[in-house]
């Protein structure tokens, strides 16, 4: 059996290890006992307390108020916060023990200094308010994005895809749009968030496609500080970082099979867990995922899973093309030339029979092609109208494949641009000025000066 003298030699072990501050006291608030932890939290010697009385230590400024004292007084357990003279903050609960007779014998009072914890909780308040503002700044700059940004639909594919977007926006499911590259995918899933019922929440993207397969997990689930070489700190992914609004997810067949695993399993639980962590985290997203791929035929080839996207694919939304739309092209053509020249500060119109050039063309690129050349256009172009000679060779050689509109073309209209044709199959064909020259019966001279006012190459 353990001697006293061991039980009391582990009992002052413990009370010399405990991480919170400790007083002893006895019934007339003497301190007969202070542990380490309240020596270092009110950066006193524990030989110059012992023996001393609270009242004298309250009166020599060593602390401000003594939670012995009170106990003694009210006969009851107390605790209160006090600041110490170094400017730490510390709670204090004092206990009185009573003997049989009722008196008090003993007071022990615990301190905990909770400096550092305030001040995590204040970095923690000041960094979500810095989130709430950031996630403000995010809606405020996508609404406006989407203001400034008009939506052409006069061809009725192009109306029943619109009617299609604002009716599942009010929907939560998972939505796929799909559609050629160019033809507004972010733009339909910018129209689905804003008149969702999650528009006060963010719209987060991410392109698939342009993340290599390295970080791809990393930037959907995000990771944990340390999780593989390189994570300074942590870092939330963007499903995390979407929790109540919309995540959009383009080009989602080049999302690996690895990573599509894990989203379906995000998709099946709504739970996501960080790269390194060991708990995960219950987030509400919606998805809306765009692809100008043919998925069935990435699943047939198992490329993509299937259970994913039968998923994803809850609500699929196809946005015509510009070929499937050409009642668009010239409401589209006309937007962007007055965009773009109250941009540039400059007035310029297209004549008939640019129009019809632009009109005939295929457009592979489709909105996003018609966007730069329109740009292009009004940059490049001398004078104040865009005429045949302004649009690139590529769709002024579309033209010499169908018959010459010259109904719409005033003469000298229709003789630039089959001058324009001739010019362009010649040197596809001959390949140098001197050949041309020689071919069409004429001098290299003009053949120069011809390509050089047709800006043909």
């Amino acid at each position: 059996m353990r001697t006293f003298r061991e039980l009391s030699r582990e009992l002052s072990e413990i009370v010399d290890s405990c991480y919170e501050g400790l007083w002893i006291c006895d019934g007339q608030a003497n301190v007969i006992r202070i542990n380490p932890a309240s020596a270092r939290i009110n950066n006193v010697v524990p030989e110059d307390m012992i023996g001393r009385n609270m009242v004298d230590l309250v009166l020599e400024g060593v602390i401000d108020r003594s939670a012995s004292l009170e106990v003694i007084e009210k006969r009851e357990v107390v605790n209160f916060m006090r600041t110490t003279n170094e400017g730490r903050r510390v709670l204090n609960v004092g206990t009185p023990i009573f003997d049989d007779h009722g008196e008090i014998v003993k007071v022990v009072v615990s301190e905990r200094d909770i400096t550092e914890s305030d001040e995590m909780q204040r970095q923690l308040d000041e960094q979500s308010a810095i989130n709430s503002q950031f996630q403000c700044q995010i809606l405020e700059m996508q609404h406006a994005e989407l203001a400034s940004t008009k939506v052409v639909a006069k061809s009725p594919a192009m109306v029943r895809a619109l009617n299609q977007a604002l009716k599942v926006s009010q929907a939560d499911s998972s939505v796929l749009i799909l559609g050629e590259s160019g033809v507004g995918k972010g733009l339909f899933a910018d129209l689905i968030h804003v008149h969702s019922r999650r528009s006060k929440k963010p719209l987060i993207k991410i392109n698939c496609g342009a993340i290599p397969e390295t970080l791809i997990e990393s930037e959907l689930f995000g990771h944990e500080k340390g999780a593989f070489t390189g994570a300074q700190s942590a870092k939330p992914g963007h499903i995390e970082l979407a929790d109540g609004g919309i995540l959009f997810l383009d080009e989602i067949a080049e999302l690996p099979l690895a990573s599509q695993v894990k989203l379906l399993r995000f998709l099946e639980d709504g739970e996501v867990m960080r790269l390194g962590a060991t708990k995960s985290k219950t987030v509400n997203v919606r998805i809306v995922a765009a692809t100008h791929g043919n998925l069935e035929k990435m699943v047939e080839d198992k490329l993509f899973r299937l259970d994913l996207y039968y998923r994803l694919n809850v609500i699929p939304l196809h946005i015509p093309s510009l070929k499937e739309r050409r009642d668009c092209i010239l409401p589209l053509v006309q937007h962007y030339i007055d965009m773009f020249s109250a941009k540039n500060g400059v007035e310029k119109r297209v004549t008939h029979a640019a129009m019809d050039a632009l009109l005939d063309y295929e457009w592979p690129g489709n909105v996003r092609q018609l966007m730069n050349i329109c740009e292009r256009m009004l940059v490049m172009s001398d004078g104040e109208v865009i005429d045949i000679q302004d649009l690139p060779q590529n769709i002024v050689s579309n033209i010499t494949h169908g018959p010459l509109r010259s109904e719409q073309m005033t003469l000298q209209q229709a003789i630039d641009s089959f001058e324009r044709s001739i010019l362009i199959e010649s040197m596809e064909k001959h390949g140098n000025q001197y050949r041309v020259a020689e071919a069409l019966g004429v001098n290299q001279s003009t053949i120069a000066r011809k390509l050089k006012r047709y800006r043909i190459r």
